[in-house]
């Protein structure tokens, strides 16, 4: 064992000439420009996958500051209008003794996003910086980022089922904010940010900095 990550004796595929097609998981002799079975072209690492993570995950960083800044939720009821933020729905659900509603909120909505935002940064600086920490752990964070990316979008889902189930007219109705545009964009491009990112890298700096 190297460092914290290393471990002598095994190579990667591309070590031994091989390449791994990411569509059907059929190998080939590295060489291959085309796996046979399923006609997807073939890398042996995801060509440019640091830029693309980088790209999307600012442009989703971008998008989550209006994301909390606008009304995510619009109500009108008998003529008055009332608009409220993720946080201020938080503070609303808590405020009429609905503490478990408001944790689920607050912990999709703000804590899972952001959380992704510093997982996803921490793998692809780690990985820049040809980093052996923790190799294992990484494997296991990347995985963990992808698993609860899909959760992020309850508040979304939340606006969208209040508003087709609330709408009487003139009495009360109820309509996403432009903030629920926002949000969820924010959440897509996070996703497309883990999704880009070549979790082989990590076994490619784990290699450069025990050498």
């Amino acid at each position: 064992m190297a460092g914290t990550g290393h471990i002598e004796g095994l190579i990667t595929a591309r070590e031994a000439g091989l390449v791994a097609c990411r569509r059907c998981g059929q190998v080939q002799e590295i060489h291959a420009f085309e796996c046979p079975r399923c006609h997807a072209t073939l890398h042996s690492r995801s060509p440019d996958s640091l830029q693309k993570v980088w790209a999307w995950m600012v442009a989703g960083i971008i998008l989550f500051i209006p994301a909390n800044i606008y009304p995510m939720l619009i109500t009108r009821q008998l003529g008055d209008e009332t608009s409220s933020t993720i946080l201020g729905g938080v503070i609303d659900l808590m405020h009429y003794g609905s503490y478990g509603i408001a944790a689920i909120v607050f912990v999709a909505s703000i804590v899972i996003p952001l959380g992704k935002f510093f997982a996803i940064g921490y793998l692809a600086i780690s990985v820049q910086k040809k980093s052996n920490l923790n190799m294992h752990q990484r494997h296991k964070l990347f995985d963990a980022v992808e698993f609860i990316g899909r959760w992020s979008m309850i508040d979304v889902f939340v606006v969208a089922i209040l508003s087709a189930l609330v709408q009487l007219d003139t009495l009360a109705s109820i309509n996403p904010g432009i903030a629920a545009i926002s949000f969820a964009l924010s959440v897509v491009f996070t996703m497309l940010s883990a999704q880009s990112f070549d979790p082989r890298l990590i076994w490619d700096a784990d290699r450069a900095a025990a050498t």
